[in-house]
């Protein structure tokens, strides 16, 4: 019985299931199966799944990951997940590619990898100046940096990164951060361009704020991209357990300014990119409070 404790406490501690191995249950027959998995990779085997147990059979699942994507339907439709350490969980968007999937992408070397559970705190929202999710994409890995998601025009969201890595997208805050990258060229001058490639007119925004300060207009996200967003920060409450909280003014409401929390890496919840960074605007356009109240309604 101490084994099957230990294999709870490993399992709590590093991220892994009994699913890893074949099994079902912290029992005797997960015991068996870990042995059995020690065996072929010549290792002690003693059932108990330790850090060199765990650190093999992590990337040996890594590297066959799209084998162990559920196939699990919902009406008759194959239900989406996003990755977080080597598993599966769910998201309630129809759009979704994995790296391993049809058109799907791997960032480069402009990120870290990491083999130990990390546990983000905040989720960060950027937009990525960029007529598309593909055109970022090439940007980041030019310049050596890295995303986890993004979301293109059409709302579809492309994961690049495991969560568990950790992508360079935010300065002295990677560590403790997921991002995703909205598609969106900002500047008004772009506008003939999304029309002439079927996505149509983008909204102008209007006296926006940031830091305090007003900004020009400039072009909204398409309400597709706002709701695979939500969808997005659904399922990373559920993946990784941020609140659903956002930094808030003096007011109650949404802020668009640095917050001191956030800053300080001290808070836990979704954020802008300007929450943590004077020099930066995004995203000014969007109502974190409002997003995230409506995930809570769906949610109760």
């Amino acid at each position: 019985m101490d084994k099957i404790f230990y294999n709870q406490a490993s399992a709590a501690k590093l991220g892994w299931t009994p699913e890893w191995f074949g099994g079902y249950d912290f029992d005797e027959d997960l015991l068996k199966k870990i042995r059995n998995f020690q065996r072929q990779h010549r290792l002690t085997a003693d059932g108990m799944c330790g850090p060199t147990t765990y650190r093999r059979i992590w990337t040996d699942r890594e590297a066959k990951l799209e084998h162990y994507e559920p196939v699990e339907r919902k009406g008759g439709q194959k239900t989406n997940h996003i990755i977080y350490n080597n598993d599966f969980f769910p998201i309630e968007w129809d759009k979704v590619v994995l790296p391993f999937n049809a058109g799907g992408k791997k960032m480069g070397s402009g990120y870290k990898k990491m083999t130990k559970l990390r546990k983000p705190k905040m989720f960060v929202c950027h937009w990525d100046a960029a007529l598309n999710a593909d055109s970022c994409y090439r940007i980041l890995r030019k310049r050596g940096l890295s995303i986890h998601f993004t979301i293109d025009n059409d709302g579809t969201i492309f994961q690049y990164l495991d969560m568990n890595h950790i992508a360079y997208h935010c300065g002295k805050h990677n560590p403790t951060t997921v991002g995703v990258e909205i598609s969106n060229a900002f500047y008004p001058k772009y506008q003939g361009w999304y029309q002439r490639h079927g996505f149509g007119k983008r909204e102008m925004v209007k006296g926006a704020h940031a830091h305090g300060n007003s900004m020009k207009p400039f072009m909204d996200f398409y309400p597709v991209q706002v709701d695979a967003l939500k969808a997005l920060m659904k399922a990373c409450h559920g993946a990784l357990e941020i609140p659903l909280e956002c930094p808030l003014d003096e007011n109650g409401e949404t802020s668009y300014k640095v917050d001191e929390m956030a800053y300080k890496n001290k808070f836990r919840g979704y954020i802008s990119h300007l929450n943590i960074s004077k020099n930066k605007i995004d995203c000014a356009n969007l109502d974190l409070k409002k997003l995230l109240g409506e995930i809570k309604d769906e949610t109760d």
